[in-house]
């Protein structure tokens, strides 16, 4: 499909992909991301059948001067996987997954979501560290980082990131691992977008036992919880490393399992599993069990599949609802912040609306922070607000509400934040996720693989000694 023409210049006439303009049908909803507040209007977007065709597209918008955008899964709150006249590579089209038992790893290709992933990787009593949400690309979330439930034991998805191959922007096609092209390696496992477009991505498998002790510990947001919140916290400075979990406010869902007089109520959730031996996941989880059932709460820990505890948050995530998120990373979770923390959660509107404080160190704090671009490894938690809304008329509440909740736990953050859960893509946003002394690396790198800024609808690393130019932020609709 060579038809589609910039300023007379037209794809490659050997592309085999999909291309789809502004007056196709489809193009409406094949434009739309997670984030109904991101209304953005590609020139082109292309669905690519492989590497080659990815190629095509790079070296069509690098010569059309046309801005260049990435989608894997489109759940960036920043709309970093949105384009406004440029092109749109949506890898969507590309879904195969390989798993090489033998050598521990497994190979997925650029569109493949988590849940796709997961399915895939279960067969074989193995997983990645992955997104909370199975509708999360494994590329966005592997290139920002990537916290997930297994990430204490396992480290951080990009941890785990032991090979990609790359188009980069001058139309080439490169395989970066740690002994070929090492530098652009250590770039992807955290800041990847801004280097090049991945297709492919091998990632290190870890064995988990075919049953997870897993889910939920539900008590009311009453003046009680705090007592509950800080036994979580306690719980979670002594609880190994195969313990993981968080703590969420919520409003209660129309659930099967929640009491009627409970529905749409303020609740705190403590989302826990144990990611190792059966016989001691009771034991380990049975002091945050007790206390619960013992003030009265609901206990839904059960056995389950990993590929189910994966899926636990999805009904918090409906595609084209209003969104507006953070990333905070805290230095510990003081008495200080728990009343603050649970009182903006008494006041969450949304039925989607959550305030989660996760808890991480272990493996991913055991990794140097100059060992990959993600950075902030040392902090044992991390704020999590997300606001998510159905109607403008809402907007400012949310908006002031993700404000709030950031304010009841700032005399717990450490400044740095995580780039993932970020709405902001300015310079100043960039040197919290990763720190001046990183940042400046990543130029360095940036103006190796990508000198002309090619690849800047993201959370942009600029080049070194490139003039900024402003971009675009999410805006929302009033």
């Amino acid at each position: 499909m060579s038809e589609i023409a910039s300023e007379g210049l037209a794809l490659n006439p050997e592309f085999k992909g999909q291309s789809i303009t502004p007056d196709d049908p489809q193009f409406d909803t094949v434009r739309k991301v997670y984030n109904g507040a991101i209304d953005r209007r590609p020139a082109l977007i292309v669905r690519p059948t492989g590497a080659a065709d990815v190629m095509d597209a790079v070296n069509y918008a690098r010569v059309s001067s046309l801005p260049l955008v990435v989608r894997c899964g489109g759940h960036s709150v920043a709309g970093t996987s949105a384009s406004e006249g440029g092109v749109l590579i949506d890898l969507s089209s590309l879904k195969g997954v390989q798993v090489d038992p033998a050598r521990g790893t497994a190979i997925a290709q650029g569109g493949v979501l988590w849940g796709e992933y997961d399915r895939e990787t279960q067969l074989y009593g193995r997983a990645t560290p992955g997104g909370r949400v199975t509708t999360t690309g494994v590329g966005g979330f592997c290139l920002g980082g990537g916290y997930g439930w297994l990430s204490r034991k396992h480290g951080l998805t990009c941890d785990n990131l032991v090979g990609a191959t790359v188009v980069t922007a001058d139309g080439g096609l490169v395989h970066a691992t740690e002994d070929e092209h090492a530098d652009l390696l250590w770039g992807l496992r955290g800041a990847g977008a801004n280097f090049g477009v991945v297709t492919a991505y091998e990632l290190r498998l870890h064995p988990l036992p075919p049953l997870l002790l897993a889910g939920l510990l539900v008590v009311p947001n009453t003046a009680d919880a705090a007592a509950l919140v800080r036994a979580y916290r306690d719980f979670t400075l002594t609880a190994p490393e195969e313990v993981v979990s968080a703590v969420a406010c919520i409003l209660a869902p129309p659930a099967e399992f929640v009491p009627a007089e409970l529905v749409g109520a303020p609740v705190v959730g403590f989302v826990v599993a144990y990611v190792g031996d059966a016989t001691e996941a009771v034991e380990a989880l049975a002091p945050l069990r007790s206390l619960v059932t013992e003030a009265g709460g609901m206990d839904l820990v059960q056995p389950m599949p990993y590929t189910a505890f994966q899926a636990l948050l999805d009904g918090f995530a409906p595609k084209g609802w209003l969104n507006y998120h953070r990333g905070m990373h805290l230095r510990d979770f003081p008495d200080e912040v728990v009343e603050p923390y649970l009182e903006v959660g008494r006041s969450i509107h949304s039925p989607m609306t959550q305030g989660i404080i996760f808890h991480h160190g272990g493996e991913v704090s055991r990794v140097p922070e100059d060992a990959t671009a993600s950075s902030n490894r040392s902090s044992p938690y991390m704020g999590h607000p997300i606001a998510a809304w159905s109607t403008p008329q809402e907007t400012d509440y949310e908006m002031d509400w993700v404000a709030r909740f950031s304010a009841a736990i700032a005399p717990a953050t450490t400044g740095g934040t995580y780039l993932n859960f970020e709405p902001g893509t300015t310079t100043a946003d960039l040197k919290a996720g990763f720190g001046e002394t990183k940042y400046a690396r990543l130029q360095e790198l940036k103006s190796r693989y990508d000198p002309t800024n090619l690849f800047r609808g993201n959370h942009n690393i600029v080049p070194a000694g490139w003039s900024e130019e402003p971009r675009e932020q999410a805006t929302m609709p009033s």
